[in-house]
Order: structure tokens, then sequence, then C-alpha cells
């Protein structure tokens, strides 16, 4: 049929795509790490042009910096790097918070209306899951729920642009992150987990609070990377 083989690049896109970032989140491909196109053919036994294209997107999205005539590699975030990010999720979380108080949004105006209860739920949920990650200090698995955490609750403001913008700036701040938590034998105890009493928060209409929660979560993020920088 018409059209199938491009179906199945775009399909082979993504599945590249995805399992490359996954590669970079879980701290198995290195900062700094170089990689051609055809290297990561080769790998996956594919062709050229879905690699590419998988490969752009992520150098798009700042998970991969991409170089005209070396390929592509891994980032090399400095703790400048990662403190520039927390700032500019702050001031993009703080808009959002500060747009609740003002009453522009539906789904925080009436948190009874059945279909806003039900998002607000899904989101909660995401957000046990990611909470329970932490606790078990399972990075890999808490990556993938706090980042579909903040995706949806990003989502229920309204505005699909500040939702990307938010996004790219968690993954970017992850792939900082995760090189130096690695480090660690055991992140019990040591990965955020208040999720949920951010929802609560932000149901209630408590900007001020939800504000509270977000800034001692980066000064926590800010202080640990630090650390871990300092003794690695």
């Amino acid at each position: 049929m018409p059209g199938n083989g491009a179906v199945t690049r775009s399909t082979l896109r993504q599945q590249i795509a995805d399992a490359l970032r996954d590669e970079v989140l879980a701290g198995r491909l290195q900062p700094g790490r170089e990689f051609t196109v055809k290297e990561i053919a080769e790998q996956y036994g594919v062709s050229a042009t879905p690699v590419r294209e998988a490969l752009v997107d992520l150098s798009a999205q700042g998970i991969l910096d991409a170089d005209q005539h070396r390929g592509f590699r891994v980032p090399e975030y400095s703790l400048a790097d990662y403190r520039g990010m927390i700032e500019a999720r702050s001031l993009v979380t703080d808009g959002m918070f500060q747009s609740l108080v003002e009453g522009h949004h539906r789904a925080f105006k009436d948190p009874d209306d059945p279909r806003v209860a039900a998002a607000l739920a899904t989101v909660r949920r995401r957000g046990e899951e990611a909470q329970r990650a932490a606790a078990a200090g399972d990075l890999t698995i808490l990556i993938g729920y706090d980042l579909r955490f903040w995706r949806e609750l990003s989502a229920l403001f309204g505005n699909p642009y500040l939702g990307d913008f938010l996004h790219r700036l968690r993954v970017q701040s992850w792939v900082c992150a995760v090189q130096h938590l690695r480090r660690l034998p055991d992140l019990r105890g040591y990965l955020w987990s208040r999720h949920t009493e951010l929802v609560d928060a932000l149901s209630h209409r408590d900007a001020e609070a939800a504000r509270g929660i977000v800034a001692a979560y980066n000064t926590h993020s800010i202080a640990l990377i630090e650390r871990l920088a300092e003794n690695g």
C-alpha cells in the first residue's frame, strides 16, 4: 500500500530516538560520547535515514549535541548549565502558578468538574508512581514517571508551548543530573518525592504553597548535584 515505507521509517525514527534517549537518561551513554549516523545505523541494523532523523530530533530536544563535521555526542553540561536550567524551570513554573492565582485556567477554577477531577487524579497517580520510584532509589523509573508527571501537569494550564518548553528543560536537567546521581550506590533518601503534595496544593489553588514546594525542590537539587560534583 502507498505510504507504508514512510510509516515504517517514521516508526523506526521514533524507536531509535526513544532507545537513545533512554540510554542517555540511564547514564549508559556518558557525557562527551561521540557517534555517527553510520555507527548507530549499523548497531540497530537499519538504514541511515531514520537514524539521522532520530539524532536530529534528539539534538533539537537538547539530549544530544550536533557537530556538522564530527556527528553527534552526549552533551557535557557544567554546574553553571545546571543552575541555569533550574532557574529557567523556576521562571516557567512561577508563571504557571501565578496564572493560577489570577484564575486564568478552567482546570483549577472548578476542581469539582468531573473532567477536571479525572485529569487531576491522573496526574496525582503519576506522581504517586514517581514517589514510589524515588523512595526505592530507582532513578530510571523515576525519570520516566517524573517527566510524564510534569508533562501532564503542565497540560492542565492549557498552553502547549509552555508545556513543551518545560519538558525540554526537565529533560536537559535530567541529562545533566544523571551523570552525577549515578555515582551514588544507593539513591534512597536523595531523590525528590513531593509530587502529590504539589498536586494537592494546586488543587486547592494554593500557588504560594506550590511555589514553596518547587523552590525547596530546586534548592535541594542544586545542593545535591554540587556536592556530588565536588566529590567526583
